[in-house]
């Protein structure tokens, strides 16, 4: 599992209860202003044993800005986590899953590695969680990178209870049947599941 758009309080923090709750180990992509305002919640996520990954700073659409603006983006994200809790993952998402020739190149560049999905849960507008648990649980069938969110990119503190609950329902419907690991983990296991590997757009 993975989620975008953090960190957010107090959703986050419910979050990680639940992934405990579960055992299970995910990747967040963080946003590097959310990182400046609240480092104590990166903290949290990485004593909790989950991974970090960047979002950008300010989560624009890679696809409209020009090439020193997205390396300006990627660079000042990547100093922030490394403010808040030091060196972590080189994994990178960009933001709505935008890209365009050369960016995958760019990103790479700067020793990051892209991580794309291929599940969604449409949470950002669910009408309930589960809405978003019925997206997700039956599309599932070994080796697939969730996406979902626990923050929102236009506001710090967006409401993300439906996504916490949904959470709970899918680990807890799924979590007999799969193993649900990180990123890095799941490269170990399986190699290089929804790494971007092409420059065609999503």
């Amino acid at each position: 599992m993975t989620f975008d758009d953090g960190p957010n309080d107090p959703h986050t923090f419910k979050l990680l209860e639940v992934l405990s709750k579960h055992n299970v180990h995910a990747t967040f992509f963080l946003i590097g202003r959310y990182v400046r305002q609240r480092p104590d919640i990166v903290v949290e996520i990485v004593n909790r044993g989950h991974t970090i990954g960047n979002h950008t700073f300010t989560h624009p659409l890679l696809t409209l800005q020009p090439r020193p603006r997205i390396r300006d983006e990627i660079v000042r994200c990547s100093e922030a986590i490394n403010d808040a809790v030091g060196a972590h993952s080189n994994l990178f998402r960009p933001p709505w899953g935008g890209r365009r020739p050369g960016l995958f190149a760019l990103v790479r560049e700067l020793g990051l590695e892209p991580v794309m999905w291929n599940i969604t849960g449409y949470d950002w507008n669910a009408p309930s969680a589960e809405s978003i648990q019925h997206k997700v649980a039956p599309k599932l069938r070994g080796g697939d990178v969730v996406l979902l969110h626990d923050g929102g990119h236009k506001l710090f503190g967006t409401d993300r209870s439906k996504t916490v609950e949904a959470v709970d329902r899918i680990l807890g419907e799924c979590g007999d049947r799969y193993e649900f690991v990180s990123i890095p983990e799941m490269m170990r296991q399986c190699g290089k599941p929804q790494l971007a590997d092409s420059e065609r757009s999503p």
